[in-house]
């Protein structure tokens, strides 16, 4: 693993889950078999997210903190908040203009050739959880250790930003304590995150491994149409997101998706955005963005800059209405979209949350909540590609923000292997030190 780079293992565990998945797909003499085989991979991938969700909480607690009250005053927290903001707003309102266009375009529900379900049918998804009052509720915790305990960024988020407005506005002394015991937490979590992600290209091996179990390839071909026309937008996506990471960045934002390819590469192959995270903010330090806008801007975006999911959202939608024959003018595509733009805010902490907006949507339009039956059969591999885009999303976005402040310098990238440990940020002195071992 030392001599190996974790990409090289994780690809490894890709290639390996895919060809060890279609013989068990072949092998299993039933649907229902297949999935108790699948079962099995499930055990090790559960075993792997719960590692990640381990240092998650206490992660984003201690670099949110330490960003936040290592901010020389409030109207830079409140700057860097509407920076990220304004990027959130326009990557959103682009991310669903190319799933309508690209469904638009290729039309991915005309003649699909599958047995459509009854308009009535039930899709079994928590919708009625899904409002505006409850997205606002769930904003404060109840108990702080209740947030830490269930994982739930946005209520740790909340909390976070008093508590370190709060240190910054102690007594000198009190503060610089905090600081400090902060600062050396994060730095023991992403001590601990390097650990943990030697377990990666095992549990990235026994997810593709169940999900082609399960699926085998016969998905990819009845489904053909739908997968090339997402995956081709999705492509699209990337390519808008990069060019605007150049327009800021300029040549460097190459060097940040090459150091991105870790984590969306465990986004990918897990289908959750949770797993890259740690690894994600590690890259990111090592592209030279400091600690502390890392630490609250990449929280920020983990809530509300789902690039992959908005246009997965926008694109299902319109998926929908061909499959049925629902011809949608452009000005109630165009109200839909505003209507996502607004409804995907509240998506953070809903179980498949992004099949939770679209179905609540829906109705609003006259279309069938049910033609999302025919999406979930595959979303596994949907999930998957707009999951890695989201964790490219927040790279980019979280780069973009600290160049806007004078704070993506490239010292972090190239000079590790000599400056000093302790002068790193947070996060990038841990990269630094794993890196010289």
């Amino acid at each position: 693993m030392r001599s190996i780079k974790l990409t090289t293992w994780i690809m490894a565990g890709m290639v390996l889950g895919i060809a060890v998945g279609a013989a068990c797909h072949g092998q299993a003499a039933s649907p229902a078999a297949a999935k108790e085989i699948a079962g099995y991979f499930n055990l090790v991938t559960d075993i792997f997210l719960r590692l990640i969700k381990m240092i998650i909480a206490p992660l984003v607690f201690a670099t949110l903190v330490s960003g936040i009250a290592g901010m020389s005053d409030g109207k830079a927290l409140g700057r860097i908040g509407l920076k990220a903001f304004a990027w959130f707003v326009t990557a959103s309102f682009i991310s669903l203009s190319l799933g309508l266009l690209f469904s638009n375009l290729l039309q991915p529900g005309q003649s699909l050739g599958l047995p459509l379900p009854e308009v009535g049918a039930a899709t079994k998804l928590a919708t009625a959880s899904f409002s505006l009052k409850d997205f606002i509720t769930h904003l404060v915790p109840k108990s702080f250790f209740e947030a830490m305990a269930t994982n739930a960024i946005l209520q740790i988020l909340v909390f976070s930003l008093f508590f370190g407005c709060a240190v910054a506005a102690a007594r000198p002394g009190g503060a610089v304590t905090v600081i400090k015991l902060t600062d050396e937490v994060a730095h023991i979590m992403l001590t601990l995150t390097g650990y943990v992600m030697r377990f990666a290209p095992v549990g990235v091996f026994a997810a593709v491994a169940s999900a082609i179990t399960v699926q085998g390839f016969d998905a990819l071909a009845t489904y053909g149409k739908l997968l090339g026309s997402f995956f081709l937008a999705i492509a699209a996506l990337w390519a808008v997101l990069i060019a605007a990471g150049f327009a800021f960045l300029g040549p460097r934002v190459f060097t940040l998706v090459k150091l991105l390819r870790e984590p969306i590469m465990l986004g990918f192959s897990t289908a959750s955005s949770e797993s890259a995270y740690p690894k994600l903010m590690e890259q990111l330090e090592k592209f030279g963005v400091s600690g502390k806008i890392t630490g609250f801007v990449l929280p920020l975006g983990y809530s509300f800059n789902l690039d992959g999911s908005m246009m997965y959202q926008a694109f299902a939608a319109l998926f929908i209405a061909q499959a049925y024959n629902i011809d949608m003018s452009l000005g109630q595509q165009l109200t839909m979209l505003l209507v996502l733009m607004v409804s995907s805010k509240g998506m953070a902490g809903v179980p498949r949350g992004s099949l939770v907006v679209v179905a609540a949507v829906l109705p609003m339009f006259g279309l069938p909540e049910a033609g999302l039956l025919l999406i979930m059969g595959i979303d596994q591999i949907l999930d998957m590609a707009r999951t890695g885009t989201n964790v490219l999303g927040n790279g980019v976005a979280t780069a973009v923000v600290a160049k806007w402040e004078g704070q993506a310098g490239g010292a972090a990238e190239g000079a590790a292997d000599t400056a000093d440990v302790g002068a790193l940020p947070v996060g990038a002195s841990v990269a630094a030190s794993m890196a010289a071992r």
